[in-house]
């Protein structure tokens, strides 16, 4: 049976609370090391479309202090030629401590607030740029106004390893086939993941 948007939002909020509690104690430990690794800030906010608008999303900063600007720079060493997406292995714009949040995903935990205030949801096609998500094919133009997720079926099934168009039928199959069942056992396998192979998400 499909998850209704109540059951849903109910099922954001305590996921997100808990996240937030249980993950709490790392908080000021991951804020020092940034501090002495690279200075402030602790927090980057970058622009995802997630429910058909653009929203800023919270992470801790794994990178240096504009990383962004060095982009373009390093598109020759760009891993994804399939569709819009970047990734590079060892991107050298990676902070010390960057590495060690990145490998454990912490550096998406204040995500959680997003979650809490809305903006995304615990389970949902993966969120990315503006200017991928103008890059979509045609007949995933309506991914965009679903409600990104923190994790999601994409996310479990090999995240930034798939070819580009897999991940969008992985998202656009997740969507037509939604129900509480669905995000439970996507939910817990993103915890197995994190827990057994923290890279693999």
């Amino acid at each position: 049976m499909k998850i209704s948007n109540r059951v849903k939002r109910a099922l954001d909020i305590v996921g997100a609370i808990v996240g937030l509690l249980v993950l709490s104690p790392l908080v000021p430990v991951i804020a020092l090391a940034i501090l002495l690794d690279d200075g402030r800030p602790i927090f980057v906010y970058l622009a995802r479309i997630s429910g058909g608008k653009s929203i800023w999303v919270c992470k801790f900063r794994s990178m240096v202090r504009a990383a962004h600007l060095q982009k373009a720079a390093l598109q020759s060493r760009n891993e994804r030629n399939d569709g819009p997406f970047f990734k590079i292995k060892n991107d050298p714009r990676l902070t010390r401590t960057g590495r060690i949040i990145r490998k454990f995903r912490l550096d998406e935990y204040p995500q959680f607030w997003n979650v809490l205030t809305g903006d995304l949801s615990l389970v949902g096609p993966r969120p990315h740029e503006p200017e991928e998500v103008a890059q979509y094919p045609e007949e995933f133009r309506e991914l965009p106004d679903a409600r990104a997720g923190l994790t999601g079926l994409s996310q479990v099934s090999g995240a930034s390893g798939l070819p580009f168009r897999r991940e969008l039928e992985l998202d656009r199959y997740y969507l037509a086939h939604q129900s509480l069942w669905f995000d439970c056992m996507i939910l817990w396998k993103t915890v197995w993941i994190f827990l057994t192979d923290p890279t693999g998400v």
